[in-house]
């Protein structure tokens, strides 16, 4: 079998889920005769027609609120967002609207909103953003970010069906970098389950999408160079996150780091760590550490973008300092 890239994994998992329910559709700007900004959805307008594949006007407010719509009459949206950088543009809908709907009256918001976020790609400060704090205070969203091709087909199928709205992150770097074998058969990633990407004993970090190939490159090579066992624990969904295996790993190695490539100042690390503090804190034997972006705006300038973002060195660095603590 052919090895699928991580953006082939999402294509997949659109192609699927339209194939076994009428009532999924698609619409952003350019999904359907172009194809998306980055080939995502490139084919479904051939397949599933313009009814199903539906090119918008450049307004992130009026696509979400569109399926929004669309989703109370019975529908299952599937809006993309061609940088996830402008989601930001569609806040005032998803938190006080879609969040708050079956809450409010009852209703039911099967909606996704997905589209590509992440650095790394010299994408400069408005097509690099990791937005998961901004909603990360908003009860009533699921919120998932994979960061391998199986997660991504999964997550996404599982986002498809669930019937509250969910935002689906996928990383950009990732695209055509991730490659695995998938399953020939159907399958969904729970939305709310963590994974273990590697066992140690040393300390655990904790951490998702792209940064979970930055923690296992330094872990691979504290475990070369220094004899150092860390665990990495893949969060994978974090709205609602899984408490249970971040309770399982801090007890395991009673060290942490919490990894996210977000600027570090109120960043969805501050989250995690004030769960572990609150409810593990007995278990720990060093300070929480976080490892984040630098609080700027991501830099157009590669060697700046380098210096800005979250690194296997730096993690190391890390680890070190609280292995030795």
């Amino acid at each position: 079998m052919a090895l699928t890239t991580y953006l082939e994994a999402i294509r997949q998992a659109l192609f699927e889920e339209m194939r076994r329910d009428p009532n999924v559709f698609c619409l952003g700007e350019d999904i359907g005769v172009y194809g998306g900004a980055f080939k995502v959805t490139a084919g479904l307008l051939e397949e599933f027609g313009p009814e199903r594949v539906i090119d918008t006007p450049i307004s992130e407010a009026a696509i979400v609120g569109a399926a929004c719509g669309a989703a109370h009459l019975g529908l299952r949206p599937v809006a993309e967002m061609q940088f996830i950088d402008f989601i930001s543009c569609a806040f005032d809908m998803l938190t006080n609207y879609a969040a708050t709907s079956r809450y409010r009256q009852g209703l039911a918001v099967p909606i996704v909103v997905r589209g590509p976020s992440g650095a790394g790609v010299r994408g400069g400060p408005f097509h690099s953003l990791n937005p998961e704090a901004f909603f990360m205070n908003t009860p009533g969203l699921k919120m998932v970010e994979p960061a391998t091709a199986y997660d991504a087909k999964g997550l996404l199928k599982a986002a498809i069906r669930d019937d509250d709205p969910v935002l689906y992150f996928e990383h950009k770097y990732l695209y055509r970098r991730i490659k695995e074998d998938l399953p020939e058969t159907d399958y969904i990633v729970p939305i709310g389950k963590a994974a273990v990407r590697r066992a140690g004993t040393d300390a655990s970090i904790i951490t998702f999408g792209a940064m979970v190939h930055v923690a296992l490159e330094a872990a691979e090579t504290l475990a070369r160079e220094d004899d150092i066992q860390v665990e990495v624990l893949d969060m994978r969904s974090l709205l609602p996150y899984d408490k249970e295996a971040i309770a399982q790993t801090v007890r395991k190695t009673n060290k942490v780091i919490i990894l996210h490539e977000a600027t570090l100042t109120g960043g969805i690390g501050g989250e995690f760590a004030a769960f572990i503090a609150e409810e593990l804190f007995e278990h720990l034997d060093g300070p929480i550490v976080r490892v984040a972006s630098i609080d700027t705006p991501t830099p157009y300038s590669p060697p700046l973008e380098d210096f800005f973002l979250p690194n296997a060195g730096k993690v190391m660095a890390a680890v070190r300092r609280l292995v030795e603590y």
